[in-house]
């Protein structure tokens, strides 16, 4: 209980800051509805053509189902990163708001880049993005870039300096190379990931200063 009220004092604290509020209710309002948009962005993105990029590094892998170790390496560093961060009210939020900016940041990518699936492509139905996926078949042009790679990034920059970041670093890159692995991504996708992680968490620097918050 102790660790409780800590927790609730902590948050107190930072909701008493009007900058604060305020960068609260602005990610929030950029999160939901770039999540809420989704299910018909991803509508528009399965109909529009794409092409089939060159990947050499893919095409020497054989495809291997390696969902269920995806899954355990991204939602064990979600789970961790929020935990760590839920102490660090500003942290948090700016966490947020770097999350809103990915979104905008994956849909802007993936309609100026549109790829075709992958050759060999084992479908990853994920348990939570699958909500935000249109239809009840697996959608297979969720590509340019990895949200699987670049989520636990962001996660690390929210981290700080230390072991933490490290670990979750390596978790990112472990799941870069398992979704590689099950034909889920092109190694582009991947390998550009951290570029826009650390966009989207320079993008959520600027939102904070606009709101008076400093994280």
């Amino acid at each position: 209980m102790a660790e409780g009220r800590t927790l609730m004092g902590t948050w107190g604290t930072a909701w008493s800051d009007a900058g604060f509020r305020r960068a609260t209710w602005v990610g929030l309002a950029m999160a939901l509805p770039a999540a809420g948009l989704l299910p018909a962005f991803f509508t528009i993105i399965g109909a529009k053509p794409g092409f089939t990029p060159f990947d050499p590094v893919l095409a020497s892998i054989p495809a291997r189902n390696v969902a269920v170790q995806i899954f355990v390496m991204l939602y064990v560093s979600v789970v961790w990163g929020i935990a760590a961060l839920l102490p660090v009210p500003r942290a948090f939020i700016r966490m947020l708001h770097a999350y809103a900016a990915l979104l905008v940041l994956r849909m802007l990518s993936m309609y100026l880049v549109t790829f075709e699936p992958p050759p060999g492509i084992i479908p990853l139905v994920d348990p939570v993005t699958k909500l935000f996926y249109p239809g009840d078949t697996p959608f297979l042009k969720d590509l340019f870039f990895s949200g699987h790679t670049a989520t636990p990034l962001l996660f690390a920059f929210a981290a700080g300096a230390g072991g933490g970041r490290m670990l979750l670093a390596a978790c990112a890159a472990v799941v870069g190379v398992l979704v590689i692995v099950q034909h889920v991504h092109y190694s582009m996708d991947v390998l550009v990931a951290p570029l826009f992680a650390w966009l989207a968490w320079r993008v959520s620097a600027a939102t904070m200063r606009l709101c008076g918050a400093v994280a």
